[in-house]
């Protein structure tokens, strides 16, 4: 039985960046952050999604009491010169839709491991080039009507209903989920936490 020697806390309420973790080995407590992500701004996309991830790990950190590692994460699409949340209707959905079919993207994922028992913290930004497909005006109204784009960044997912859609993708597809594992790791490094130490319990041989 391997038991963790530390604890791991997801400052996100994500259930697809929960479900990545947990089947990655970790079994990480969830801290929504509650951070106004309407109030913070800045010009580069890059900057934006950095900013956004260190606030909500840092805004979890403050409340940690034990030696936990947070882990903070914020995703946009960048597409056609814009920077893409999540949709703000059933209708921006199905446009953005049939703007992005048979067309490419870049999904970014803003990092940020806070170790709060020393204050060390370590951000980045992890990018995947997303080559959509071309799903019919049907399948579009169809795919919109289940509600799911409304509650992701630029309208799609890799783990979920539009992944049909998604002709493929150039990098990590972690990053696309809502986490990147291999910049996870490199950013626990360098605040000096191992990611084995953070691994849940399996079973026993």
């Amino acid at each position: 039985m391997l038991v963790p020697r530390r604890r791991l806390v997801l400052a996100s309420a994500s259930p697809a960046r929960l479900r990545l973790l947990r089947d990655a080995g970790f079994d990480p407590d969830v801290v929504v952050s509650g951070v106004d992500e309407s109030a913070v701004r800045h010009e580069d996309p890059w900057e934006l999604v950095r900013m956004l991830a260190e606030r909500k790990a840092r805004a979890v950190a403050i409340d940690v009491t034990d030696d936990a590692i947070v882990v903070g994460c914020d995703s946009l699409l960048l597409f056609d010169g814009a920077a893409l949340g999540k949709p703000s209707s059933p209708q921006d959905a199905t446009s953005r839709w049939q703007r992005m079919r048979g067309r490419t993207g870049a999904l970014i994922t803003g990092h940020c491991v806070v170790d709060p028992a020393n204050g060390r913290t370590a951000a980045d930004v992890a990018d995947t080039v997303v080559r959509f497909g071309t799903p019919s005006d049907a399948e579009i109204a169809a795919y919109v009507a289940t509600g799911e784009p409304l509650r992701v960044a630029g309208a799609f997912t890799l783990d979920g209903r539009s992944a049909p859609f998604i002709d493929g993708i150039d990098g990590d597809p972690g990053n696309v989920i809502g986490l990147s594992l291999p910049l996870f790791r490199r950013l626990l490094a360098e605040v000096d936490v191992g990611i084995t130490d953070l691994w849940g319990a399996v079973p026993a041989c």
